[in-house]
């Protein structure tokens, strides 16, 4: 699916047969937006059925009488339709939910009113997101509701973002649920106050979507560009509003900006992962990395440092291709700055890698090994290219232990791809 740039957000276009999925992707969430902000939190459910059942709807009447000519206002049309249907025939909303609406609705305009503008849209968007991220459940649960009921997220793919079991993911997601309908929360545009409680939640939400479409595990697929666009997409939201249009929010835009600026290269057409040394770089996207500099310009006001701004630093200089000193200099600093702010195993697996380019393999050695990442493949990759050079034997082990443990296809061609040259310069 080529992609395209338009007012800093990418989006894709996309075959016929694969044109509900990607619609689904993108509409399903933004429809159960507006529907929870208009129903209120008690009614989740109910709004997620009559969008399922819009889209049921589509997939039967597209298959019959062919797509029609703007597949979104269909979807709109339809849901609007199933709405106001369900709240006619449906007793309790008849006799509660619509004298409410009905009540809240402009004067000139008595009638029930489901509007799907762009405006409303984000706004409702906007709303659900800090009413998910309520600190009445924990960050845990915040952010894995949020995954499953803005991002459109399966019980599998949260449950690989948390590294954690589908059972535990299942249960804490309709924990949170019954969580924000016993404290009867709102569904309401969030005051500085919420903003600045749980904005950190936010965005560590739409740093997990975009993680997930960078590198997905659970789709045994190395990119997904919908869910990268997804986050994208609900950044350049918060970026829009003028309340949480912050130095972070800036500072993880120009992340995925820098990222996303590489996808061409990253893969070639058979789906095989292109390491970043020999990617084609006529094939970055110019345009997304000025535009992750502008971001990342923006989010320099301020005092506000967070690990969005160290991490965008970091894929900034990966950005320039020459392989001098003075860039890897940098990125080890950034690094050393990262895992002072927020350690994570990763972060410390990736620095060990800018500590070899600065100071060395054998210095790199010694500090990964510290690490004792023993589950992860990345780590015996690393081990491996790190020992290339310095002994064979232990760089093969480190190899073949790293192919025991990866579970996508495309990793283990890398790491089979790396087995195959040592041996052949052996």
């Amino acid at each position: 699916m080529p992609l395209y740039l338009y007012s800093g957000i990418l989006f894709y276009t996309m075959e016929n047969a694969a044109l509900i999925p990607n619609l689904f992707r993108s509409e399903y969430q933004k429809i159960v937006s507006v529907l929870c902000h208009l129903f209120g939190i008690h009614h989740i459910e109910i709004a997620e059925d009559i969008v399922s059942d819009t889209f049921l709807s589509a997939s039967e009447t597209w298959a019959i009488k062919g797509i029609p000519e703007n597949p979104t206002a269909w979807l709109y049309t339809v849901a609007k339709n199933k709405t106001k249907n369900y709240l006619k025939r449906n007793t309790i909303f008849e006799t509660k939910i619509v004298t409410e609406i009905k009540y809240n609705a402009p004067l000139n305009n008595p009638e029930i009113d489901i509007d799907l503008s762009e405006q409303n849209i984000a706004d409702s968007q906007l709303a659900m997101i800090f009413t998910v991220c309520n600190p009445c459940n924990s960050d845990e649960a915040q952010i894995a509701l949020a995954l499953n009921l803005l991002c459109g997220f399966g019980i599998n793919e949260i449950s690989d973002a948390f590294l954690s079991n589908k059972e535990v993911i299942y249960k804490r997601i309709n924990r949170a649920r019954e969580k924000l309908k016993e404290e009867n929360i709102k569904i309401q545009s969030p005051n500085v106050s919420e903003i600045k409680d749980r904005i950190k939640t936010v965005l560590k939400t739409i740093y997990l979507l975009y993680s997930e479409g960078y590198y997905s595990i659970s789709q045994n697929t190395t990119l997904r560009k919908d869910l990268c666009a997804e986050a994208m997409r609900l950044a350049y939201l918060l970026i829009q509003n003028e309340s949480t249009n912050l130095p972070e929010t800036n500072a993880l835009m120009a992340l995925m900006c820098f990222h996303s600026s590489r996808f061409e290269a990253r893969t070639a057409e058979n789906g095989a992962i292109i390491l970043y040394e020999d990617q084609d770089q006529s094939l970055w996207n110019q345009e997304l990395i000025d535009r992750g500099t502008y971001f990342l310009s923006k989010s320099s006001t301020g005092n506000t440092l967070s690990k969005y701004h160290l991490e965008a630093g970091i894929a900034y200089w990966h950005t320039i291709k020459e392989d001098t000193a003075d860039k890897w200099e940098h990125i080890l600093e950034l690094y050393n700055n990262l895992i002072i702010l927020e350690y994570s195993p990763i972060a410390a697996l990736n620095r060990t890698y800018a500590l070899s380019k600065v100071t060395g393999k054998e210095e790199a050695i010694a500090e990964a090994e510290k690490l004792h990442l023993t589950g992860n493949h990345f780590y015996y990759s690393l081990l491996g290219n790190l020992y290339a050079d310095l002994d064979t034997k232990k760089a093969l082990n480190h190899f073949e232990t790293a192919l025991s443990l990866a579970k996508t296809i495309a990793d283990k061609d890398v790491i089979r791809k790396n087995i195959k040259q040592l041996n052949s310069e052996n």
